[in-house]
């Protein structure tokens, strides 16, 4: 494990290629970068550069279109669609007061569920058919292959935190078997002049077990420190950045940390990110694992499910959404 700064860069490829003891060095690796920073890099992780950059040009694309266009497809209860500019006020935030929307706008996906899949039939929250945009030839099919190829990274990370917990390897195996994504296609106009108190994104801890951040040659994410510096995330070279959030706190009892971020894009030019949000089935109870309560560490936190925790969540954030909270 080496450092830039205080942000740790785990090298995943003796790991995934089976090598004998990698993959408890990575887990221990692992563990300190979750107990000591709350955020690490990872590098030979497999994924496709061209895939890559395929993402980040459909994320452009996307984002180019008129306004009519993506209000076409409007973020819904389900918290999938076009997210437009100022949507978002990140009232959750437990880093600062914030009472300025996010100067962003996004566009989310997630699992791609047939039409006449059982949740969606049903309107099972959460678990409805994606928004796809008309008129963007190839789009659909690339953004689903970017998220297929996310859920297999991050099962493949599961060992690793499994291990770094002191688990068995398959521990998290059922769990995160079909897990409950989000991939956000972020654009960032660019913020001359930035205000003390406005953010392309504010201040905040993100709400799942791990969230993974593409590779990203325009800088902006920024992360603060233990002791409460705000530390510039430099840009690696096809390194991924990992973080975990508020449902990793529950699954280690605050063994591991959530560390707070923001983005700011002083590059006087637009800025795109691709973050994929990740948790375990959206069945699956959420408690502290085995290993992280005893009798002198008892659960901090009461077992919860991803649906109650996330229609909380977005009732606090999303403001073009607030006409829907009574029929919630």
């Amino acid at each position: 494990m080496t450092s830039t700064d205080t942000i740790p860069v785990i090298d995943l490829g003796p790991c995934l290629a089976g090598e004998p003891g990698a993959l408890e060095h990575c887990a221990r690796e692992l563990r300190v970068a979750l107990t000591e920073v709350g955020f690490y890099f990872i590098v030979n992780h497999g994924v496709s550069p061209a895939l890559i950059r395929d993402a980040f040009r459909q994320a452009a694309r996307f984002h180019a279109q008129p306004v009519e266009n993506k209000m076409e497809v409007r973020i819904d209860r389900h918290n999938v669609g076009y997210l437009p500019m100022r949507g978002d006020t990140l009232r959750t935030s437990v880093v600062q007061a914030v009472t300025k929307a996010n100067l962003n706008e996004a566009f989310f996906v997630a699992r791609d569920l047939a039409a006449d899949h059982p949740d969606v039939v049903a309107d099972r929250r959460f678990r409805s058919a994606n928004r796809w945009p008309r008129n963007l030839p190839g789009f659909r099919e690339t953004v689903v292959a970017y998220c297929e190829t996310m859920e297999r990274l991050v099962q493949r990370l599961m060992p690793l935190y499994a291990r770094a917990l002191d688990l068995p390897p398959t521990y998290f195996d059922t769990p995160f078997h079909e897990s409950q994504y989000k991939l956000r296609m972020t654009h960032y106009p660019p913020q001359e002049v930035p205000a003390d108190d406005e953010f392309g994104i504010a201040p905040h801890t993100d709400t799942s077990f791990l969230t993974l951040l593409a590779p990203n040659d325009v800088p902006g994410l920024s992360i603060r420190s233990r002791d409460g510096r705000w530390i510039e995330a430099p840009a690696i070279p096809g390194a991924y950045v990992v973080n975990g959030g508020q449902l990793l706190l529950r699954w280690t009892n605050d063994a591991f940390l959530a560390t707070p971020h923001r983005a700011i894009n002083r590059t006087g030019g637009e800025r795109y990110a691709l973050a994929f949000f990740c948790d375990s089935n959206i069945d699956w109870p959420i408690a502290a694992v085995p290993t992280a309560v005893s009798p002198d560490r008892p659960p901090k936190y009461p077992t919860t499910y991803y649906t109650d925790y996330m229609i909380h969540y977005q009732q606090r954030t999303y403001d073009l959404l607030k006409d829907n909270q009574a029929a919630d």
